[in-house]
């Protein structure tokens, strides 16, 4: 039988055959979801003991061909609305049954029940639901919010297992109604072997215009309600008006000067010249490095994947006290309460009190927790030992 290392022990798992894994998901664009599942695949290059291909429900959005140069198949369903729902389903179920994979796997809601749905159309195939919000009263539009009922109404016998990827999540879900038996906690992977460049670093804070007397702030992350950037932007303000060195910067879909809402949040803070918007980019670790603190200042996350880039990059940080973020960054941050300026700005101005080299033993501190407790290759093995346990219970059920 093949080996499986889970936590450093080795198990047996799928008698040394290719295991072929598909995944669902509702879209490819930049987000976390989509991100650990490019990683997943990934730690799986020239592993032949896995196969995967991925199913997108809508587009090839930013990593379809990044996926497909790395040899893995992808296939955009093209859905565009609910009125073609119907027609995915279908063809979802159709390229399930034409792969004959060993699992499914399905990433947020949406794919979670059609991907659940057409699994079982396709012949019963198990499926591994993946849940990677926290609280979509603060974020999520009322369709998703029907459709997070519907799984949590099909979570006793659609999914084999559901992946959850923080405990503040999963309590979260159970209290929904989800099936607490089905849920394993299965927090988010980093390449922590990553390190900062110095080099890229500095040439970037010069094409920003950031002198060496100034200090860098800044946060990253698409313009949502989640992330609550108007908090970002008015703890900006507290901390410009004790520390005139201070720069902010802000990176991530709708973060630019087309976005009027944020322009005039900016605009009343009195000193929008202090502010750099520098939109969507694909560069964001060498971003990050950029940055003198790095500030998260959601009003709900799970397991925020751009904290834990920031702790790869050895940044110092401040970060809002939602979901698992204080168990992922330790003692290696400031964490503050959620929706408050004041006690962002605050912890802030901590920071920036350090010495450059006080901060940058802080952010060191962050970068050891980051590759000691959360990397890639631990989390790789995690997700492993589920299928294996998946496929083994399929097994014995059949028989």
């Amino acid at each position: 039988m093949g080996r499986l290392v889970c936590d450093g022990e080795s198990l047996d798992t799928h008698g040394g055959a290719t295991l072929k894994v598909v995944h669902v998901i509702i879209g490819l664009g930049r987000g976390g979801a989509e991100m650990m599942l490019k990683r997943l695949v990934e730690a799986h290059r020239g592993n032949t003991s896995y196969q995967h291909e991925v199913i997108s429900l809508t587009t090839m959005g930013v990593y379809g061909d990044v996926l497909q140069a790395m040899g893995v198949p992808v296939h955009p369903l093209g859905l565009r609305s609910a009125l073609g729902v119907p027609r995915a389903l279908w063809a979802l179920q159709r390229l399930i049954r034409q792969i004959q994979p060993d699992v499914v796997q399905t990433w947020m809601y949406h794919a979670d029940l059609l991907g659940g749905l057409a699994a079982k159309m396709a012949g019963g195939v198990p499926v591994i639901w993946g849940i990677h919000s926290l609280d979509l009263k603060r974020s999520g539009s009322h369709p998703t919010r029907v459709v997070q009922k519907l799984c949590a109404w099909s979570s006793s016998w659609l999914p084999s297992r559901i992946l959850c990827v923080a405990e503040a999540s999963r309590r979260v879900h159970v209290a929904l109604g989800y099936d607490a038996a089905r849920i394993t906690v299965m927090p988010n992977g980093f390449d922590a072997d990553v390190a900062p460049i110095a080099a890229e670093a500095a040439a970037l804070r010069a094409e920003l215009g950031i002198t060496a007397g100034q200090v860098l702030i800044g946060c990253v992350g698409r313009f949502n309600p989640a992330k609550d950037h108007r908090n970002f932007v008015q703890a900006a303000a507290r901390v410009a008006e004790c520390r005139p060195e201070a720069r902010f910067l802000m990176v991530g879909a709708g973060l630019d000067s087309d976005n009027a809402v944020l322009g005039a949040w900016i605009a009343a803070t009195g000193c929008a010249e202090r502010f750099v918007l520098l939109g969507e980019r694909s560069d964001v670790p060498r971003l990050l490095a950029a940055m003198d603190v790095f500030c998260s200042s959601s009003r709900t996350e799970a397991f925020p994947l751009v904290v834990g880039e920031a702790m790869v990059m050895a940044r110092p940080s401040v970060v809002t006290d939602v979901g698992d973020t204080a168990l992922l960054v330790g003692d290696t941050a400031r964490v503050v309460e959620r929706e408050n300026p004041q006690v962002l700005a605050q912890g802030l101005l901590d920071l920036l009190a350090m010495s450059a080299d006080d901060r940058a033993a802080f952010g060191g501190r962050a970068h050891a927790r980051v590759k000691r407790e959360f990397s890639m290759r631990r989390a790789r093995e995690r997700t492993e030992a589920v299928y294996a346990q998946v496929v083994a219970s399929t097994k014995k059920g059949s028989t």
